[in-house]
């Protein structure tokens, strides 16, 4: 019996193009998040009045700081699939990088970015 080390060319093909597609959304989210950040949105303080400006500032600040943080998840979701990307063009991916093994299709779908089998992942959370 020949034990499957990888997955084939068409079900690369596939995750492929479910990739791209996630690719494309988080790029566009990622645009929103950083116009936003910087104001090109046109949605900032310059047209309040005084009275208001200080305590708008104020949200405004924490305002940036979570779309911030938002758009720094963004950026590493964006790397994460580029990098799954370079594991498909090297045949190494779905193959867990701790046991080896084919990571399950139905987890790859979920998280295509994933390096690590449920196993793997389960055994991680343990320690």
């Amino acid at each position: 019996m020949t034990t499957v080390i990888r997955y084939s060319d068409a079900e690369l093909a596939e995750f492929k193009e479910l990739i791209l597609k996630k690719l494309e959304t988080a790029q566009g989210e990622y645009d929103q998040l950083h116009a936003m950040i910087s104001g090109k949105d046109g949605n900032d303080i310059s047209d309040t009045s005084p009275t208001f400006k200080v305590l708008e500032e104020g949200a405004s600040v924490l305002s940036k700081e979570e779309l911030g943080r938002q758009a720094q998840r963004q950026l590493k979701f964006i790397r994460d699939l580029k990098a799954a990307l370079v594991r498909i063009e090297n045949k190494t991916y779905g193959i867990c990088r701790e046991t080896g093994k084919l990571i399950s299709k139905e987890r790859l779908r979920a998280v295509p970015h994933a390096t690590l089998s449920i196993e793997a992942k389960k055994n991680r959370d343990k320690k």
